[in-house]
């Protein structure tokens, strides 16, 4: 039998009880870059093999990493309401004031 919890709350949603998934995707915004016959003639595998001789083993680890991640959370009637009013959570009792930390001259 599969238990589930509300991941918000830690609920325990039983079996036949409605329950709301909510799935987030996080990925790099890239602006499309149009083509010009330049990029079209450069030697892109020459480009690559230079840039992974030059990486040495952390870096070729670190730059392998995915940069789309898929995030999946269960919430109970309650908290997907919570989640609807406030999806990225922040204080509504702070005022968006822009802080500046500048030193004593």
């Amino acid at each position: 039998m599969l238990h589930i919890t509300c991941d918000l709350c830690g609920k325990e949603l039983r079996a036949g009880q409605d329950y709301y998934v909510v799935k987030i995707e996080v990925f790099p915004q890239h602006d499309p870059a149009q083509l010009t016959e330049a990029d079209l003639e450069e030697d892109h595998m020459e480009a690559v093999s230079q840039l992974l001789q030059e990486l040495d083993d952390d870096e070729a680890a670190e730059a392998l990493q995915p940069v789309r991640h898929h995030l999946r959370y269960d919430l109970c009637p309650e908290c997907r309401q919570r989640y609807l009013e406030n999806p990225l959570n922040k204080d509504p009792n702070k005022e968006a004031i822009q802080k500046f930390d500048f030193s004593e001259n």
